[in-house]
């Protein structure tokens, strides 16, 4: 069964094994594999704990996904959350990214400092696109041509963007 909680500095290793795997495939991922390090993600980690969200979805023992929202730095884009959903290689087709998705679009509803959602996504990644599409965000943009593969070929990223819903009180 699967189940969404908040990441720690031992998923680091799994993560990053994960992202490295998925960058191989060219236009997943903006990273290449050699630009993974695996300090980095123990520092997210410990960075987004008081700032941010950061979960992963475990099937057993297995982390199987995760995801987080960063908050952009600067004062006048701080409501403004960067969102990163990475599903572990072999476990698409099985509701780990809506898992993941559904549970940070809960927290940022809860979360006042957030109120915009926003992620960029290869245009030839439909399937991601398909799931953001359902779970209510929509396109704001394109950036022609943005992202080079090791083959020279370039491809186009899609601005997306999510405003969660708040009380009124």
């Amino acid at each position: 069964m699967l189940k969404i909680r908040s990441a720690t500095a031992e998923d680091a290793s799994a993560l990053w094994e994960a992202e490295v795997e998925v960058a191989k495939t060219p236009g997943r991922l903006v990273s290449r594999p050699n630009e993974l390090l695996l300090d980095a993600f123990v520092q997210k980690i410990r960075e987004l704990g008081p700032r941010g969200c950061y979960i992963v979805a475990v099937d057993g023992d297995e982390v199987v996904g995760h995801a987080f929202l960063e908050p952009m730095t600067l004062a006048a884009v701080q409501h403004v959350y960067r969102l990163t959903i990475v599903v572990h290689p072999g476990q698409t087709g099985r509701g780990v990214g809506t898992a993941l998705l559904s549970h940070l679009q809960r927290w940022a509803a809860g979360a006042p400092a957030v109120g915009k959602i926003e992620l960029l996504v290869r245009y030839t990644n439909t399937d991601a696109i398909r799931l953001y599409q359902r779970l209510g965000f929509t396109e704001e943009g394109r950036f022609k041509d943005r992202v080079r593969l090791p083959d020279g070929e370039s491809v186009d990223d899609i601005a997306m963007a999510w405003f969660p819903p708040k009380g009124t009180g």
